[in-house]
């Protein structure tokens, strides 16, 4: 087995070797946006139960692309944030129809195709939250310092495509090493995930899984954490429905949250699993509204003689849209109730409406 791997590597740096680049081409993009945000909350918080204020938004993207004399292409980007330090950044290698490669830091690896994948107007339901969603953490660790393999589209005898997608990660903390550096020691070791697409007649339905190694698993009785993630969405015409369901498990060996305790995903001791149903429905060309709900709920998995009862945390969030050429008005609520996976957690109700510009 180590032997054909030598042999596939020194095949792949071989034809690598025996190709050139042209010359490629550089671009710079971007967007501004203004901002007017308010919440409302019983979570007894004084920093988050209440507020209003104008904001800014100022993205820009630097990127390049190029083509090798094989026809493979690469493309590069790096993308800032507000105060002009670097939000992601990736390299991908288009390899003809064999598919791409990809390495960067911050880019979401393969999991943002999958976690919250139903349809929407504006942003996913949890995103003005109080507290994200759990979905949104599955194979969050893979956004910094992996490798990720996308498949292109198949063609299934003409009845739809599918695509699937490969991800390595040598040191899965979510850490990110600067060029020439080692990911920061931690407790995970490997990590690995796999997804699959599937498009057919209006129908798009994906499933992804993730597992990381822990290292110190035979010391403080941890185990490997594992997390997944599933959607269908089905678009007839002007309307889309769309369901998801997640599960993370930490594999963290702590003492189970009680119900009235606030949780944090990856930190606290048990299993998450959400579920969010969502519709969207395009007005015109311009104008789109959407509607969805989510349950996440904490499980203790404890095993104890003293019980303690799972925790649900729901949202609610309706978002409009309204685009005009470069110009575009965005407009959401969402309601939050037992914020942090708390019984007595209370509610948080945020409102925004967003002013976008790109150029």
């Amino acid at each position: 087995m180590n032997n054909l791997k030598k042999i596939g590597l020194t095949a792949l740096a071989g034809s690598l070797v025996a190709v050139s680049a042209n010359a490629g081409t550089m671009s710079v993009s971007g967007s501004l946006g203004a901002t007017y945000s308010s919440q409302d909350g019983t979570t007894g918080v004084v920093a988050t139960d209440s507020g209003q204020g104008f904001g800014s938004d100022k993205d820009f993207s630097v990127s390049g692309s190029g083509e090798l004399d094989n026809g493979w292409s690469f493309s590069g980007y790096t993308l800032t944030k507000d105060d002009l330090t670097v939000s992601s950044s990736a390299l991908s290698l288009t390899m003809g129809s064999m598919g791409t490669i990809s390495v960067g830091h911050g880019f979401g690896g393969s999991s943002t195709k999958y976690d919250v994948q139903t349809p929407t107007a504006y942003e996913e339901v949890d995103d003005s939250g109080a507290t994200s969603l759990s979905a949104n953490f599955v194979g969050s660790w893979a956004d910094n310092n992996s490798l990720v393999y996308n498949s292109p589209s198949f063609d299934m005898a003409g009845q739809g495509t599918v695509s699937f997608d490969v991800e390595y990660t040598p040191e899965a903390s979510g850490t990110s090493p600067n060029d020439g550096g080692t990911s920061s020691t931690s407790i995970y070791g490997t990590g690995y995930s796999v997804g699959v697409t599937v498009e057919s007649n209006g129908v798009k339905a994906g499933v992804y899984g993730a597992e990381r190694s822990n290292t110190q698993a035979q010391v403080d009785e941890t185990s490997d954490s594992f997390q997944g993630v599933a959607y269908v969405n089905y678009s007839y015409g002007p309307v889309s429905l769309g369901v998801s369901q997640s599960y993370y498990d930490s594999g963290l060996n702590v003492d189970a949250e009680l119900a009235t305790a606030t949780k944090a995903v990856n930190v606290a001791g048990g299993i998450f699993e959400s579920k969010t149903m969502s519709i969207a429905y395009n007005i015109n060309d311009n104008l789109s509204i959407s509607y969805a709900k989510a349950d996440d709920t904490y499980d203790a998995q404890h095993d104890s003689a003293t019980a303690i009862e799972d925790t649900d945390m729901s949202f609610k969030t309706l978002t409009a849209a309204y685009s005009m050429g470069s110009m575009s008005v965005k407009a959401l609520h969402t309601s939050v109730d037992n914020v942090g996976y708390d019984s007595d957690g209370g509610s948080l109700d945020t409102m925004e409406i967003a002013l976008g510009l790109a150029f």
